[in-house]
């Protein structure tokens, strides 16, 4: 069974997770924010953490990663449309609102890859639009999501940024309206959610545009 402990940090509350399983006592981080570091330090305790995985390269959600990397020792995992941008944040030409330091990912994220973090399969949904490297990670067996910024309750990842694209976002929005509706939805920003209450994700092209 998934236990999963959300760490809003940053100056845009960037939610930052550590998902473990609670029968192995292993677990990952998952877009470590700035400042977040701390408190992910804190529940790790007695929590195996074998990796980080990123849903996107924007600085507020690979803030601490450097931080994080160093204190555990641990692989960052990254989708190779995003990984120059964690090498060099900033390099999307999203504005950083404070310093933050490149990190070389050891992993490449791929459509359909599966992260074992003990008794959890962790599938890799790309779902470019927001960034073009951005992913979701999908437990199917337990109908969870973590969406990063591609989908949040009521909205999703703004599409004015310099490296959005429009069109990859409505392909990957209609790739999770096909998930099940009790599909529980952990986001990049704000509460958690459900894929049946975002009853409007099949109009979605048609709201936001």
């Amino acid at each position: 069974m998934s236990q999963v402990q959300c760490f809003p940090s940053g100056p845009f509350e960037t939610n930052a997770y550590l998902l473990s399983c609670s029968e192995t006592g292993k677990g990952v981080f998952i877009d470590p924010a700035p400042g977040s570091a701390e408190s992910l330090t804190q529940a790790a305790g007695g929590v195996v953490v074998e990796a980080i995985l990123l849903t996107h390269s924007h600085w507020d959600h690979i803030g601490d990663l450097k931080k994080i990397k160093k204190s555990f020792g641990i692989p960052a995992y990254v989708h190779k449309n995003d990984r120059d941008n964690v090498v060099s944040p900033g390099r999307d030409g999203v504005p950083l609102m404070m310093k933050i330091e490149g990190v070389e990912p050891e992993f490449d994220l791929k459509e359909g890859q599966v992260i074992s973090v003990g008794h959890l399969d962790l599938k890799v949904i790309e779902t470019p639009g927001h960034t073009p490297g951005g992913v979701c990670f999908y437990i199917e067996k337990e109908k969870i999501l973590f969406a990063g910024d591609t989908l949040f309750k009521g909205s999703i990842g703004n599409l004015s940024l310099a490296t959005a694209n429009r069109a990859d976002m409505w392909h990957s929005l209609e790739k999770l309206e096909k998930l099940p509706p009790d599909t529980v939805v952990y986001s990049g920003h704000g509460p958690s959610t459900t894929i049946g209450d975002e009853n409007w994700l099949p109009r979605a092209r048609e709201i936001f545009s």
